[in-house]
């Protein structure tokens, strides 16, 4: 299961770019995760549990995942075309594989305690 080391790296990132005390007033985190990121929600939210358990620091945080649709340009057509069933055929019926989003895995937003200010 790829996702356990998925949310240590996310915890890795946090802990380079925040102090141990702004670490600790840390209450959710939001991720963006694209249908071709290959990451399983429900697996991401298990993983994320199992190593909240094993880091006090991190005991109060939870995780929000917002999954991102598939999105496509179309050359023929000129227009962007959300795909489904994983069938990369725009709308008016051109085959494309030039992705614009759906494969992203980004931390978009970290939330503090409300009493807390972040300086950077």
């Amino acid at each position: 299961m790829h996702e356990i080391s998925l949310v240590r790296s996310i915890f890795r990132t946090l802990e380079d770019k925040f102090s141990k005390e702004e670490l600790s007033q840390i209450t959710q985190i939001d991720l963006k995760v694209g249908l071709l990121a290959n990451v399983e929600p429900i697996l991401m939210q298990s993983a994320f549990e199992a190593v909240t358990q094993t880091e006090p620091q991190y005991a109060n945080t939870t995780l929000h995942i917002d999954l991102l649709p598939i999105v496509v340009h179309c050359p023929a057509c000129q227009k962007e075309h959300t795909v489904q069933n994983y069938r990369f055929v725009c709308s008016c019926g051109t085959p494309t594989n030039q992705i614009i989003q759906g494969n992203e895995l980004l931390i978009s937003q970290v939330h503090f305690k409300e009493n807390f200010t972040y300086q950077s």
